[in-house]
C-alpha cells in the first residue's frame, strides 16, 4: 500500500501544527503551505522543522498563496496528494468586520479555487474543509447539529457559510470526497494571543508573575462551546478515512460563558480575576452570536470520535503553558 500523502494549507496554524504532529505520526508525508512574508510566522512547526529525522525526508513546506491558483497547481502536481486539508484563511471574528473582503477573500473564494483544483485532478483526492460553528450565527435550536440552517451573524460566518455549501455542491455534483468539519471554538497553548481564550490564559499568567496587572475585556457574557483543539484534528482526520464523504460537527456539548473561563483560568493561579478585569467598549462586537452549542453525535456514532477536556481543564491546561513561557530564562 502506497504511502499517504496529505497537504495541509494553514499548517503555520494552532490547528495545523497538531494536525501535522498527528499525520506525521500516522506515516504520512504531509507538505504544508506557508505564506511568504517578511517575517516568518512558523514558531509553531519550528520543533518539527528542526528535527533532522522530519523535516525533508516526512515532512515539506511550499510557500504560496491561496489566491495564486497557479502555484497551488504546480504544488498539486509535484505533490499528488491523497488527502488535502484546507484550514487556512483568515479566522478571526472580531478581525471579519475590519477586513470583511479579505477575509471573504480567504475564506470563501480560495476554497472555491481548490474545489476547482481538486475537480481537475486525474485521480480521486479526499478534501477536508475547516468549517466553524460560525455558520450557525444565532440559530433558531440548540444544540445545533448538521441540519441546522445557517444564519450567520459576521463577515466570517457568511464567508464559511459560502465555502460549507459550496463543498456540499461539489461534493453533490461532480462526486467528490469532500467533508465539512464544523468545529466549534477550540483552543490550546497554540492559539493566537488576539484570541479571548489565549488573552485570558496568558494574563492570568503574567499577573501571577508579576509582569501585569490588569486585563481589558469586552462583554463577559458572550458563550461559546469550547473544546481542546489537539482532540479535534484527530476528527479531522478521521473523517478523510470513512468510506462515503459526509459533514460532521465536532464539539463538546456544552456552553460556556467568557466569565466561566476567566474563572478557570484564574482559579489556576488562586487569583480573584474581579480584581484585574476592566471592561472595554471598544472589544464589543458590532453583532454577537450566543447560543452557539454543538451536538457531536454522529461524529461520536460514525467516527468513534468524542472530546475528552472539558473547559475548566482547558484553561489549566493553556495557564500552565503560559506560565511556563513567561517564567524569567524561559
Amino acid at each position: 500500500m502506497a504511502q499517504p500523502v496529505a497537504f495541509i494549507t494553514g499548517i503555520t496554524g494552532q490547528d495545523g501544527s497538531y494536525l501535522a504532529e498527528l499525520l506525521l505520526r500516522q506515516g504520512y508525508l504531509v507538505h504544508g503551505l506557508v505564506r511568504r512574508a517578511s517575517m516568518f510566522n512558523r514558531s509553531r512547526i519550528e520543533h518539527l522543522r528542526h528535527d533532522p529525522a522530519v523535516y525533508g525526508k516526512s515532512l515539506f513546506l511550499h510557500y504560496g498563496d491561496l489566491q495564486d491558483a497557479t502555484a497551488l497547481r504546480r504544488i498539486f502536481r509535484q505533490v499528488r496528494p491523497s488527502e488535502v486539508y484546507h484550514l487556512a484563511g483568515q479566522s478571526h471574528v472580531g478581525l471579519s468586520f475590519e477586513i470583511p473582503e479579505v477575509t471573504c477573500h480567504e475564506v470563501g473564494n480560495a476554497t472555491l479555487g481548490l474545489l476547482e483544483i481538486l475537480r481537475d485532478q486525474d485521480y480521486p483526492v479526499r478534501f477536508y474543509h475547516a468549517a466553524s460553528s460560525e455558520i450557525f450565527g444565532t440559530p433558531e435550536s440548540s444544540p445545533q447539529n448538521e441540519e441546522t440552517p445557517t444564519r450567520p451573524g459576521n463577515p466570517y460566518g457568511c464567508a464559511k457559510a459560502f465555502a460549507v455549501h459550496l463543498c456540499r455542491v461539489y461534493r453533490k455534483a461532480y462526486g467528490l470526497f469532500v467533508c465539512n468539519g464544523i468545529a466549534y471554538n477550540h483552543e490550546s497553548p497554540r492559539r493566537g494571543e488576539n484570541f479571548v481564550t489565549r488573552k485570558i490564559s496568558l494574563a492570568a499568567a503574567r499577573i501571577k508573575l508579576g509582569l501585569q496587572d490588569k486585563l481589558n475585556l469586552g462583554d463577559l457574557d458572550v458563550r461559546r462551546d469550547w473544546g481542546y483543539a489537539p482532540e479535534y484534528v484527530e476528527g479531522m482526520w478521521r473523517m478523510l478515512q470513512q468510506p462515503e464523504p459526509d459533514d460532521y460537527v465536532l464539539a463538546t456539548g456544552q456552553s460556556h460563558s467568557i466569565r466561566d473561563f476567566l474563572s478557570a483560568a484564574f482559579a489556576r493561579v488562586a487569583l480573584d480575576w474581579r480584581s484585574h478585569v476592566i471592561f472595554e467598549e471598544r472589544f464589543v462586537r458590532p453583532t454577537e452570536v450566543n447560543g452557539l452549542v454543538g451536538d457531536p453525535s454522529k461524529a461520536k456514532a460514525r467516527l468513534g470520535w468524542e472530546p475528552k477536556t472539558r473547559m475548566a481543564e482547558l484553561a489549566g491546561i493553556m495557564v500552565d503553558a503560559d506560565l511556563e513561557a513567561q517564567r524569567p530564562g524561559a
